[in-house]
């Protein structure tokens, strides 16, 4: 079999990046869109465009018969969702095959799976991968609560089974609040994501969020591409990251990246899929599985050289992993900022028409945007509208070239996160490399 037309069932960066790597595979791509998009950059250059519906997600990028009536009627004989909307729906994914299409992503099985995240905690314990201590299951005794609580000692952290973005996750400290703490978390998990389950593991008190990028055939062979430390969040959304860790060893590279690529060869791992970990006092902890591709995947595609795009497209057309294990270098180091259209310091959207645009450029410096002079920001979807990735040979030299880079990056018209990215590489404890999640929240408190 061989992929000739992609549809791209996403929009902004993620859609302009998927078609590059198509057309570069010599391959043709179908844009869908809403009529808000209908000038993004990726409508524009993509072989083909259908509109899906109307501005609101749930009625365009999230309509699945719309998606695949634009695929039946353009040709399409794949669909890659990217990241976000469809991206880790299992259904989604089983409907796509079931008419004959390629799926550019795991088998359905593996994202209902990691996506349910007490499912995904058993299974990871299953392959082998170390995991924050706490309830085997979903908990909704009270009395079973306590006795888990208690022995594995305050603070807990409550989570929703079903659970993202940090909703449905209450911190406790004490048993006193245990009962009143967990109706709460099942509550705005039964708002959020209409399932009221809830689990509860050791709350780890100032830890880094680190995750490991792995790759697999489907047919038992599988890699990893080294670690992200995307520890520079605020409410639970990822700022800047960077690879490799500041703090990961080499061993520590080696050791968890043989444990990582082996339980995704053990489970028949299909395609890309990012697997996280909170690091504290060099320990991991499995937290979740991501069965898609990720936003900060291009400081991976720096250190190593591979285009993980291109990998997915070809593994989805049943080809094998282009590289081994032994095949792979690190080198040097890649730091990535989100830029999103909102105030740099209150985090107010900020959508509207982009007067002025300039990328930044120069030696190793990447923009992954849709963005040009005269195109208007939607406000009804996420605010990020560009990705800045530097690489450098060192961590010290990434700092630099992007300190340059930020100062050369125009975007003019909306507010941008732009100036909050400067303030953080003039800041001494980021560029000495010592953060953990909760150092940027703590950070903006005291500006």
């Amino acid at each position: 079999m061989a992929i000739k037309r992609i549809l791209i069932a996403n929009r902004g960066e993620i859609a302009l990046r998927i078609h590059r790597a198509a057309r570069e595979m010599g391959i043709e791509t179908v844009a869908v869109h809403s009529t808000a998009d209908a000038d993004a950059m990726h409508v524009r250059l993509a072989d083909h465009a259908v509109c899906i519906g109307p501005p609101a997600a749930k009625d365009s990028y999230l309509n699945v018969a719309a998606i695949i009536s634009a695929a039946e009627i353009t040709g399409a004989d794949a669909i890659h969702p990217g990241y976000g909307f469809l991206s880790e729906n299992a259904r989604f994914a089983e409907i796509v095959e079931a008419h004959g299409i390629t799926w550019i992503g795991p088998k359905p099985e593996h994202i209902r799976t990691m996506g349910d995240k007490v499912e995904a905690k058993r299974t990871a314990g299953a392959l082998g991968l170390p995991l924050v201590p706490g309830s085997d299951g979903a908990v909704s005794d009270f009395d079973e609560a306590r006795e888990i609580a208690e022995r594995i000692g305050y603070p807990v952290i409550i989570k929703a089974a079903s659970g993202g973005g940090g909703r449905g996750m209450k911190v406790c400290n004490s048993p006193d609040d245990l009962e009143t703490l967990m109706q709460q978390a099942g509550s705005e998990a039964k708002a959020a994501f209409g399932d009221a389950t809830v689990y509860i593991e050791k709350y780890l008190g100032n830890p880094r969020h680190i995750e490991f990028q792995v790759f697999g055939d489907g047919n038992g062979n599988a890699i990893h591409l080294g670690e992200r430390d995307c520890s520079l969040q605020r409410r639970h959304q990822k700022v800047v990251e960077e690879a490799p860790s500041p703090v990961i060893t080499p061993a520590e590279r080696e050791r968890m990246g043989g444990i990582v690529s082996k339980a995704m060869a053990d489970m028949g791992y299909r395609g890309a899929g990012t697997i996280e970990f909170l690091w504290e006092n060099g320990e991991f902890y499995f937290i979740e599985m991501n069965t898609r591709l990720q936003v900060e995947h291009p400081v991976t595609e720096a250190i190593t050289g591979l285009d993980l795009v291109r990998e997915q497209i070809r593994i989805a057309d049943g080809k094998p992993l282009s590289v081994s294990q032994d095949e792979l270098e690190f080198r040097g180091h890649a730091i990535e900022c989100r830029i999103n259209a909102e105030d740099p310091w209150t985090f107010a959207p900020s959508p509207g028409l982009v007067e002025g645009y300039h990328a930044a450029g120069g030696l190793n410096v990447r923009v992954d945007s849709g963005l040009y002079a005269g195109y208007r920001i939607p406000p009804y979807y996420d605010s990020m509208i560009a990705k800045l990735i530097v690489y450098g040979r060192t961590r010290e030299g990434a700092i630099m070239r992007l300190k340059r880079a930020l100062e050369e990056m125009v975007i003019s018209g909306p507010k941008t996160s732009i100036p909050l990215h400067q303030a953080l590489m003039d800041d001494a404890e980021f560029r000495s490399g010592d953060y953990t999640i909760k150092w940027l929240e703590e950070w903006l408190a005291k500006r």
